[in-house]
């Protein structure tokens, strides 16, 4: 964690609490961040996505039973500029990855009805700089596109286990059925409300949980990395040069992307083999 960074209490909020939380618990959040008109706005575009990608190949990856993952390009996204610049969110990255934290990914997961409980997780093996200096070098930023109920399959996570190793763990990212108990006893379910954020390390262990509800809920996921963690490569955001051109500075200082003459679809790099059609290690 970056303890020299510049950080401020603004009305709202305060970011030095937010950071203390995320380096306790693995998570952290705030409450009406955005207009619900703004977040109602990125559902759409969230959908809008997810029925052009679910018609091609490798455009949305399965995460378990009627549950998808989709990567978009920050065009597809009509509030990416906002999302990215947000002073919470901005001073969250330069607290917790430092001054050149990197922008590697824009995606949502989606769950429909029938998605069931997935396994204890994490989304990628835990570097030495975790599980052994206890530095978060990667964060994943999450917005609902509904008010969350109980029927809605709520995000569950298990505050705190974003320190554990995790090297002995199927791919050193599935803990061992055994222990799922103690994940279910630190477990905690969400129910963001639209124009929440929230932000955890994508290490902290947690599952999506059964989905009985028939409204979808999309969450858009936003990946920022610190310089070396590695995470770019399994990605690959493109932006147009009228796009790019159009930018405030502090996004093309962070944003990493190719400039393209014309957007093409998203192929996914980043599959969570355990996931895929709810197989579940043992």
């Amino acid at each position: 964690m970056n303890t020299t960074a510049t950080r401020e209490t603004s009305p709202g909020y305060d970011l030095d609490a937010s950071v203390e939380a995320l380096q306790r618990e693995g998570i952290t959040g705030l409450k009406s961040a955005f207009s619900r008109e703004w977040a109602e706005a990125m559902r759409e575009d969230m959908m809008t996505a997810f029925w052009s990608a679910i018609q091609r190949p490798g455009g949305a990856v399965g995460r378990g039973p009627r549950r998808w993952y989709v990567e978009i390009h920050p065009q597809d996204f009509s509030g990416f500029v906002d999302l990215v610049t947000h002073p919470w969110v901005v001073g969250i990255c330069e607290a917790m990855l430092g001054p050149d934290y990197q922008i590697v990914e824009i995606g949502f997961d989606v769950p429909f009805q029938g998605a069931k409980y997935q396994p204890w997780h994490r989304d990628f093996p835990s570097p030495p700089e975790t599980y052994v200096e206890r530095r978060i070098t990667s964060l994943a930023f999450n917005l609902t596109g509904v008010d969350v109920t109980e029927d809605m399959g709520p995000f569950e996570i298990a505050p705190g286990t974003q320190w554990l190793d995790g090297r002995e763990w199927k791919h050193e990212m599935f803990p061992p059925k055994e222990r799922w108990p103690e994940f279910q006893k630190l477990a905690t379910r969400k129910y963001p409300r639209l124009g929440d954020v929230s932000c955890r390390s994508a290490l902290t262990i947690h599952r999506g949980t059964e989905h009985a509800s028939p409204i979808a809920r999309p969450v858009m996921v936003l990946g920022v990395d610190a310089p070396g963690a590695g995470h770019a490569e399994l990605h690959d955001m493109m932006v147009t040069q009228d796009y790019y051109d159009a930018l405030p500075k502090l996004v093309k200082q962070h944003l990493v992307c190719r400039i393209v003459d014309e957007l093409i679809p998203v192929t996914q790099k980043h599959d969570i083999e355990g996931l895929v059609m709810g197989s579940t290690p043992t």
